[in-house]
């Protein structure tokens, strides 16, 4: 269950660093949105990301994880921020070749793994890594992210732990009324 107060502050930071953008965007997914949460511009502030970090830690300290692993680029402040608040290590996935791998560390072999995101749509970056660490003898345990946007669609196999769980209109690019006005689509996403 999401914290009122904590998601109020949340959404007060997410206006104050110019997170959450409006106009007509595309998504990693493919799908055109009027909102984008971009939370690199929450996590460049360090006390944000620190507050961000220790609240997603609370979420997920329930499964007891020994590593904290997010996909690169958007999960690596946030993933930190909640590894350091639990006192775990933390790792990285990359797309090489458009497919993620872990390439700097080693393989969490046996360990217990909660993979932190910036924010769920469709769940595909998350679960390409909780697959690649499970596929390498780790046990995903959980997922968590700083907002859910995929309204309990994602792919993920559970629902992320999330500190704002929000749902924004998403269209089909065929179908998007923005795209019927003629306003400029922005693709503001990461995966390439």
């Amino acid at each position: 269950m999401e914290d009122p107060v904590m998601r109020a502050r949340l959404q007060e930071m997410m206006k104050e660093s110019g997170a959450h953008l409006e106009g007509h965007f595309l998504l990693t997914s493919g799908n055109h949105s009027s909102d984008y949460m971009q939370c690199a511009m929450l996590l460049r502030f360090p006390k944000y990301a620190a507050f961000a970090g220790g609240a997603l830690a609370g979420r997920i300290e329930k499964f007891s994880p020994d590593i904290i692993a997010s996909p690169a680029l958007g999960g690596i402040i946030i993933g930190h921020e909640v590894a350091r608040a639990l006192d775990v290590p933390f790792i990285f996935c990359e797309r090489q070749d458009g497919a993620m791998v872990l390439r700097r560390f080693p393989f969490p072999e046996g360990k217990r793994v909660v993979v932190i995101e910036d924010v769920v749509t469709t769940g595909v970056s998350s679960g390409e890594v909780g697959a690649v660490l499970a596929a390498g003898g780790a046990e995903w345990v959980g997922t968590g992210s700083v907002i859910d946007r995929s309204g309990g669609r994602s792919s993920l196999p559970n629902d992320p732990e999330s500190l704002w769980k929000v749902e924004f209109p998403l269209w089909r690019p065929e179908e998007c009324p923005l795209c019927a006005k003629g306003l400029p689509l922005v693709k503001p996403g990461s995966r390439m």
